[in-house]
């Protein structure tokens, strides 16, 4: 028998999801952020969008490190390089 079920390999290899809604912080509506375009990395899948009261929400999955430096840096300026 495998160490892991059939299933796990599937999981772990799964693509993230395309878009995410979250709660608007200014005005708690839903907003939905959208996978944003990087390298074929595994470090970030950063997501971005806005609100209807134009509020910009950011949201990333990943490496601790790199999501902090993409949710830290001011929107529309940070990029991902090896």
């Amino acid at each position: 028998m495998p160490p892991f079920p059939a299933f796990f390999k599937y999981i772990t290899m799964s693509k993230p999801a395309r878009i995410l809604t979250f709660k608007c912080t200014a005005c708690t509506k839903p907003v939905k952020v959208y996978l944003q375009k990087v390298s074929a990395c595994s470090h970030i899948q950063p997501y971005q969008g806005i609100c209807d009261c134009g509020e910009v929400r950011r949201h990333a999955t990943g490496d601790a490190a790199t999501v902090a430096s993409f949710l830290a840096s001011p929107t529309g300026t940070w990029s991902h390089h090896h």
